[in-house]
């Protein structure tokens, strides 16, 4: 496509990067914005940590939590948008890593970095199918006749068995249906902004009375009873865990760069949008559901109508059944936030498969052998897409046992994915400014500040989510994440020392192996 002449200047920095120009460039900027929004996506992020986000420090602390952890993304986004607009690959995140680190630190960037986004990515399914779950209960609690009306309220089996029903839907669809997934992309998109606009808009005109600005924006008040934490500096950094797991995702532009026309200059400000589009509704997000909160100790209440289980679905009930004495508008408001949760883990299905499909393409897996072969029929990567499913499953067994276990995978999810990000950062970070080529998108003497401030804001994050979010600590109680990920990362690095490092080079840049695509 395009001739010496009309060369798309995207296409152009990358047959200097040693790649042909092999996927059509037709995303517009519109249709980036749109899957990268659709990532991000705006209430499964919010929704399933709200609740408990709410109850460590109240309403203050969680809606200026907004506020400030957007300041910090603005930085890593920003320093993700010069790299992405000087290396316009699909490579993405593993590409970058490999080519800011050099030829020394190169392989093992991109292997650390690779692996990272993997165990981000497959754990992300499992947040999304947790949460997924979480809703249907909520749903088909109300549906027959709440928790005070003798509803019925799904026990930790069904509640796995939906958990995995819904992993097995996403891994199918992904096998058989391609062309169905990038229609459902669009569909995603219109979904999360018209059903996001409804709920803003109308949770607050139909709440009976609304807290006052002072309550929302001043009120703050601790827990301790059924937290255990007293400790306030401790309660805010914990009441900032919802922005933190909800504020990344951004990096999806980042993937479809070499599909995008004028990808250095669209995918830089494609990331920067994306940003700025989630703060903006996702701060909206959180004042209607403050705003409209009827009483705020009876949220928590296990006697209520949602069974205390999940706080925004008592909120949309709430309001409802306070002004309609029915509950059939929160059903409806519910379902389109479960309808954000297929979606979105429908796509971080097709994320994940392509990742791992990649990394056992550099021979990064276990059996590569078995996880890159192509559907012959739908030439789909259908065995990764089904180890990712299987993985997953496997994460969300202690469901039956273990009250914490969504703080678990959020928290797996979070520092995989987040961390991923690190790398390419802290290379840029290091490098010698002569052996970066600037794209259009160039921060000059600000970058090496920019990228210290976003390379630190990764690592408290990660820091953070492997806090203990409950005390005392006891079986229950217990967040797993450190156990998983440092067992997981261990073996990793191990293999890595024993034996990867001698042939793992990181991804390949031939022409022939079509377009080194991650």
């Amino acid at each position: 496509m395009g001739t010496e002449l009309e060369m798309d200047s995207g296409e152009k920095r990358l047959n200097e990067l040693g790649y042909k120009q092999e996927l059509r460039r037709e995303m517009t900027l519109f249709k980036t914005l749109a899957i990268s929004f659709s990532t991000m996506t705006l209430f499964t992020g919010i929704t399933p940590l709200y609740g408990s986000s709410l109850l460590y420090a109240g309403p203050a602390s969680l809606v200026w939590g907004w506020v400030v952890v957007t300041f910090f993304t603005w930085f890593v986004g920003i320093a993700m948008a010069e790299i992405c607009s000087s290396f316009p690959t699909t490579g993405s995140l593993y590409f970058w890593a490999a080519h800011l680190s050099g030829p020394k630190w190169g392989p093992f960037a991109s292997w650390c970095c690779a692996w990272l986004e993997t165990i981000g990515l497959i754990a992300g399914i499992g947040t999304q199918a947790y949460a997924g779950s979480q809703t249907l209960q909520s749903i088909i609690l109300l549906c027959t006749g709440t928790n005070k009306g003798g509803g019925y309220f799904a026990p930790k089996w069904l509640f796995l068995c939906m958990y995995i029903g819904l992993t097995i839907i996403w891994a199918i669809l992904n096998t058989f249906a391609l062309q169905v997934i990038a229609f459902i992309d669009i569909i995603s998109m219109w979904w999360q902004v018209i059903g996001g606009i409804v709920i803003v808009i109308m949770l607050p005109l139909v709440a009976p009375t609304t807290q006052s600005a002072s309550y929302v924006f001043t009120h703050f008040e601790t827990s301790p009873d059924s937290t255990g934490v007293s400790s306030k500096p401790y309660v805010v950094i914990l009441s900032f865990l919802v922005s933190q797991y909800s504020l990344y995702g951004y990096d999806a532009a980042a993937h479809l760069t070499e599909e995008t026309k004028g990808a250095d200059k669209n995918g830089p400000i494609a990331i920067l949008s994306s940003i700025g589009l989630i703060s903006f509704f996702g701060f909206a997000y959180i004042l209607a559901l403050t705003f409209s909160i009827q009483d705020f100790s009876y949220l928590y209440d296990t006697s209520n109508e949602t069974a205390g289980a999940f706080v925004p679905a008592q909120i949309l009930y709430d309001a409802f059944h306070g002004r309609y004495q029915n509950s059939t508008g929160a059903i409806i408001l519910l379902f389109i936030i479960w309808g954000s949760f297929f979606f979105g883990g429908l796509s971080i299905t097709t994320s994940a498969a392509r990742v791992v499909y990649a990394l056992s393409r550099d021979k990064g897996v276990p059996f590569s052998s078995i996880w890159r072969q192509i559907h012959p029929k739908h030439k789909v990567p259908s065995n990764a897409v089904w180890l990712c499913a299987a993985i997953c499953i496997i994460l969300g067994l202690p469901i039956l046992k273990v009250n914490v276990v969504f703080t678990a995978i959020t928290s797996i999810c979070t520092i995989g994915w987040v961390g991923g990000y690190a790398v390419p950062i802290f290379a840029r970070m290091v490098m010698a400014e002569k052996n970066f080529k600037a794209g259009p998108f160039y921060l000059g003497k600000a970058s090496r500040p920019i990228c210290l401030i976003a390379f630190l804001w990764i690592c408290y994050t990660c820091c953070v989510f492997l806090l203990p979010t409950l005390y005392p600590i006891s079986w229950d109680t217990f967040n797993y994440a450190p156990v998983a990920l440092g067992v997981g990362l261990g073996l990793i690095l191990l293999w890595w020392l024993l034996d990867a490092r001698k042939w793992f080079k990181g991804p390949v840049r031939n022409i022939d192996n079509g377009n080194g695509k991650v």
